[in-house]
């Protein structure tokens, strides 16, 4: 067993519902093996600035259930040039910090990982990002409780558009990746869902709209990803009105919402089983390394790894579309 007697633990980039079960279930298991914990407050530049504050397992009480992060999270431009990352490594020296966990996605393990090879830091990562798209694990926390906030905003706005005969656009959330989008939009039973992995086919969206208009059918749901090749939410339903002027096209993008709310089970369960490995990790000597759902079961896999990121499957793609008719 290595011997560490303090760490500390951040959170990086966006925020993720789930992350405060992470950052509770890194600081009790810490304590538990009698480590001392220190949380860096804003991410990287909280480190840079020294804003550095002790937890104890009692000062994670009551968190599980929150969304955000107690940590607080922030973009740090600092941190990407070299005088930035001595100024973070003299802070872990300062105090006395032997071994540091991130929680975040794949620009914060790219920090992590030139950090840890320019002075020997001891790292762990814990992938943490609503869009599930880390390469080498096929969970990230944030994921489950997106898009749970996705279907419930999609039931309801399908009540709406049921009443009034509307076609609805529903932007989520998804620059590179369409799981939100997919899974949201099969589970709503959305009859269109466009994902940044499949190149949209607008004019087949056309045909769909007029033939359910010569049936007399006017309500629609259509799920996008905000990276659509199309352009998202609302140049799509500029491109309906101008096709079809008398049709009654709204828009609902749901933007920041995913990224709020209490965290699913799933989540919460996740992330406490995410947080327990970083820091078994960690007493094992283990470094460069990330938390990583593979196979059923939490592992360990570099930061650097030529695994594949999770992505829309084409047979989903497919079923989607059978399932929408």
């Amino acid at each position: 067993m290595n011997t560490i007697k303090k760490l500390a633990v951040l959170t990086s980039g966006g925020d993720a519902p789930g992350m405060n079960a992470a950052i509770r279930a890194v600081v009790r298991t810490a304590t538990y093996h009698e480590i001392e914990v220190v949380g860096i407050l804003k991410g990287y530049q909280g480190l840079i600035d020294d804003e550095c504050v002790p937890l104890t397992a009692k000062d994670v009480s009551n968190i599980i259930q929150r969304g955000g992060t107690i940590l607080k999270t922030a973009r740090c431009e600092a941190f990407r040039t070299k005088e930035g990352r001595a100024i973070a490594y003299q802070v872990l020296k300062k105090h006395e910090i032997d071994a540091l966990v991130v929680i975040g996605g794949d620009g914060s393990f790219a920090g992590a990982r030139t950090l840890t090879q320019e002075y020997k830091i001891t790292v762990i990562g814990i992938p943490g990002t609503i869009d599930n798209d880390i390469a080498g694990t096929s969970y990230s926390i944030g994921f489950d409780t997106a898009v749970n906030t996705a279907i419930e905003a999609i039931d309801k706005i399908r009540d709406t558009a049921s009443a009034h005969n509307r076609v609805f656009v529903v932007e989520v959330m998804g620059r590179n990746s369409g799981l939100i989008a997919l899974q949201s939009g099969v589970s709503c039973g959305a009859e269109d869902i466009l994902v940044p992995e499949q190149i949209t086919n607008f004019e087949s969206i056309l045909k769909q709209i007029d033939y359910d208009k010569r049936r007399n059918k006017y309500m629609r749901i259509i799920v996008v990803a905000e990276g659509d090749d199309f352009g998202g939410a609302e140049k799509l339903t500029q491109y309906i009105k101008e096709h079809f002027p008398k049709m009654d096209v709204k828009k609902a993008i749901l933007g920041h919402i995913q990224r709020g709310g209490s965290p699913s089970h799933y989540d919460r369960w996740m992330a406490s089983r995410f947080g327990f490995a970083a820091v078994k990790a960690l007493l094992e000597g283990e470094s460069e390394k990330m938390t990583a759902w593979i196979g059923s079961q939490v592992r360990l896999t570099p930061f650097q790894n030529d695994l594949p990121k999770p992505k829309v499957n084409e047979d989903d793609l497919i079923m989607a579309k059978i399932l929408s008719i």
